[in-house]
């Protein structure tokens, strides 16, 4: 490793960095690498985010599919649940997946939720996901509920499974995305847009179309708050009280949006019919 000089015999001094890996493996592009690996003590919210996330997919692929399907029902972020539990439904549905298998999810959280972390810490990271979680949420329902009462989808689309990590996920990349360079964060969201493009165009699902952009753009507008508290120069407060001052700006904002959204949800929704059982789908 560049800057570290060797003991007698060849060994890697005490404490260097990857003493252990061989000579010509040090330094360059597997140092780099491997400081960005997400380990516990690095990323401490999105190992345990995604620890939470494996857990639920494991059980549910080994637990009995009545139970699991009634479990999801209860956690899902659809019309009736969020008019009827809205917290319950808003918090657990982000920790299932859609699909049977969380393990494409570990490149998701890798690329996303632990650049963010390392850059902006886990604090201000579980508050952008849960900003574009609950944003894409509520405008996404909003938008069903709206057409529902009037009349262009059928009352059953308000029971519709709606459960899964990837509204939180594409805000912390459109967050993270903002410390790229110009060129490269260019590059990076209009992949991004792209795959939305596709997605809309080949799933056709209401949700999945409002909510995934919503929740990039959420992200986006986030990431440019965090970048003007990070360039701001420290004042003679200390650090708490400056984070504390962070979080009550924050807040009003929060709350602005929350009921803005969620009182046209609840005047919108309250004459809608529940109807049938809910169709087996999930984002």
């Amino acid at each position: 490793m560049a800057g570290l000089r060797w003991g007698a015999g060849g060994r890697a001094p005490s404490g260097a960095p990857y003493g252990m890996l061989p000579g010509r493996l040090r330094g360059g592009a597997v140092e780099w690498l491997l400081e960005r690996v997400p380990t516990p003590r690095r990323t401490p919210f999105t190992i345990g985010y995604l620890a939470v996330v494996g857990a639920t997919s494991t059980f549910a692929g080994i637990a009995d599919p009545e139970l699991v399907r009634r479990l999801q029902e209860a956690s899902s972020s659809d019309g009736h649940n969020l008019l009827e539990h809205p917290l319950r439904a808003l918090l657990l549905s982000g920790f299932w997946v859609a699909g049977g298998s969380w393990l494409p999810y570990l490149w998701g959280f890798a690329l996303t939720l632990a650049p963010l972390e390392r850059r902006v810490g886990p604090a201000r990271t579980a508050a952008v996901l849960a900003a574009g979680h609950v944003a894409a949420t509520l405008l996404s329902q909003g938008v069903v509920i709206t057409a529902v009462e009037t009349g262009r989808l059928a009352p059953a689309a308000m029971d519709q499974l709606d459960i899964g990590v990837s509204y939180g996920v594409l805000a912390c990349l459109g967050a993270a995305a903002g410390a790229l360079p110009p060129r490269a964060r260019a590059v990076a969201l209009a992949g991004v847009g792209l795959m939305l493009v596709q997605q809309i165009a080949t799933q056709k699902d209401l949700v999945t179309a409002v909510g995934h952009p919503a929740a990039l753009l959420t992200g986006m507008a986030l990431g440019r708050r965090l970048d003007r508290i990070e360039r701001r120069p420290p004042g003679p407060r200390s650090r708490p009280a400056r984070l504390r001052a962070v979080g009550s700006a924050a807040s009003p904002s929060a709350s602005s949006v929350l009921s803005s959204v969620v009182s046209p949800v609840v005047s919108l929704a309250a004459a809608a019919v529940r109807a049938g059982r809910r169709p087996s789908t999930a984002r």
